[in-house]
């Protein structure tokens, strides 16, 4: 492309954008487009002119409903509706890889990190501080120390998200972890501590430091690297790395998809506090304090620092289907669509919520969607669409003794008697309203492990492979919902080898459960005492 065609392309969007949204956004949206259309013109093409079949007018239905429901093709009919709520991406299937164990996890995680180039974005509740952790973190140390060899002004960014309240527990932390880089690579390196406004005041004074997460995190898992990233909602600490089972997807040379991430963070890290070389934090110039200020300004200014990144991605995604589609050929091999989720209720940005429960809805009656969480825990409102539903529901929870608080002390000693018990009242109402065979529930066991896994699978009515999936930080529980940032990704794919990776996923997890009945909550060992029942209420709300 030339130079004035290249100048040509951003002025183009300035006057539509203009023309459809206000002066503010407009000038976001002017900084953003010019830079991703200079990323594009290095990568030579955009994925995103192939959306229009997306987003196209839906043909008529067939005769044959049951065929239309099974036809790949049809895919586009069932979820174009999330692009009218995020942005819509369309790569190739083949570039998304599901990661099975916890050390593949670990071991992607180090080597991307080893070969990045320009950019390292770890977004996490916080970072650990055993060996396994400071291992992860020499290889940032190493990436930096290559990048500076390698050039006089150094390339290599690296960003860092994790929770102030996490992150800052005890007197070695994921901050202690980070300092050193820190200090030596300043002009390389942010780190940024995210502070929810609702723990401020007295409640922030009492509040003891082990607890004090319980009122709202900086919950978003995204590990990024360059042009790709792992969505996850694994931590970055041993356990995730060693026997604690969660899901992980790797996306790569992802280049649209990996600009988004790595803006999304880096907006919220612009409404956090910003970690100094001397281990002070500080609010960047201008920013309202998440505790200091005035609670309902920090949440204006931070929703809407975020919400420009997502509305901004979505209208480019919708100017950019004026343009013309690729060749056939190209079109083809972008078979798999990933919509962004955003859920922040603290800051007013509920997102994920709207889609999350639009897909419980409006899951066909002959579909079956399987359901993982950690923590069962689902709020009232996805709660009374699962039993409202038509489609079949496979839900899989940790069992007690594979939950992350079992053994624990004190009240978070009680927490796997309170998801018993939430599940015991859940498989109640099931069997009285006669859908156990729709609604069944799962529990899974696995020695020595604990288990974290969450999202959902969505088989379609005669397929034997999932077309959908999400995947990413929330738990479909009320601290997910209402309290904590969090982000994931819904997948929608024909590509038939990343649909038999997700259905080997699926069934490698629920093969080590096993199915609720009656007989399960009457067992001795689940037997759950009357204090902890009467704390139940306060457990699902902050735990």
């Amino acid at each position: 492309m030339g130079a004035a065609a290249a100048m040509a392309a951003p002025m183009s969007w300035r006057r539509l954008v203009y023309s459809v949204y206000s002066p503010a956004l407009a000038g976001a949206f002017t900084r953003i487009s010019d830079r991703l259309f200079r990323a594009r013109d290095r990568r030579g093409g955009s994925s995103v002119l192939l959306l229009a079949p997306l987003l196209a007018k839906a043909a008529p239905a067939p005769e044959n409903a049951a065929a239309a429901r099974c036809a790949p093709r049809s895919l586009h009919a069932h979820f174009r509706w999330m692009a009218e709520h995020v942005p819509a991406f369309r790569v190739n299937g083949a570039r998304v890889r599901v990661l099975a164990s916890p050390d593949q996890f670990y071991q992607t995680l180090k080597a991307r990190v080893r070969t990045a180039k320009r950019r390292v974005v770890l977004a996490s509740l916080y970072l650990g501080t055993g060996q396994l952790e400071q291992d992860l973190v020499d290889c940032v140390q190493e990436a930096l120390e290559r990048s500076q060899e390698n050039s006089h002004t150094p390339d290599l960014k690296v960003s860092v998200l994790l929770d102030y309240t996490r992150g800052s527990r005890g007197q070695v932390n994921s901050r202690t972890m980070l300092l050193p880089l820190l200090r030596r690579f300043t002009s390389q390196m942010r780190v940024s501590l995210y502070h929810t406004p609702d723990l401020r005041g007295l409640l922030r004074l009492l509040v003891p430091q082990r607890f004090n997460e319980t009122i709202g995190v900086q919950h978003i898992k995204v590990y990024l690297f360059d042009d790709s990233f792992i969505i996850s909602g694994a931590n970055l600490s041993d356990s995730y790395f060693t026997n604690r089972q969660d899901r992980y997807v790797l996306l790569e040379d992802c280049g649209e998809l990996a600009d988004f991430f790595s803006e999304l963070v880096e907006a919220v890290g612009d409404v956090s506090l910003q970690l100094g070389p001397d281990d002070s934090v500080a609010m960047r110039d201008g920013m309202v304090h998440p505790y200091k200020g005035d609670r309902q300004d920090f949440s204006a200014a931070a929703s809407k620092r975020i919400m420009e990144v997502v509305d901004v991605a979505r209208a480019r995604q919708q100017l950019l289907l004026g343009r013309h589609h690729q060749n056939s050929e190209e079109e083809e091999e972008e078979d798999t669509w990933v919509f962004p989720l955003v859920q922040m209720k603290p800051l007013g940005i509920q997102v994920d919520e709207q889609v999350t429960q639009r897909l419980l809805r409006d899951a066909d009656q002959d579909s079956t969607v399987y359901l993982t969480s950690g923590y069962f825990n689902l709020t009232r409102a996805y709660m009374r669409l699962v039993l409202r539903a038509g489609a079949g529901y496979r839900i899989l929870t940790a069992s007690p003794e594979v939950n992350g608080f079992f053994g624990a002390k004190g009240v978070a000693g009680a927490i796997p008697d309170a998801y018993t018990h939430i599940a015991g009242q859940f498989y109640e109402h099931v069997r009285r309203l006669g859908q156990q065979g729709r609604i069944r529930l799962h529990e899974y066991h696995r020695p020595e492990w604990t288990f974290h896994a969450k999202g959902l699978w969505y088989y379609l009515h005669g397929q034997d492979r999932p077309c959908l999936t999400l995947i990413g930080s929330p738990n479909f529980g009320y601290r997910s919902v209402h309290r904590d940032l969090e982000a994931q990704v819904a997948i929608v794919t024909e590509n038939e080898r990343l649909q038999d990776q997700l259905r080997e996923e699926q069934e490698m997890l629920y093969q080590s459960s096993s199915e609720v009945s009656g007989s399960t909550f009457k067992q001795p060992d689940r037997h759950v005492k009357l204090w902890v029942k009467l704390v139940t209420p306060f457990i699902k709300n902050f735990f």
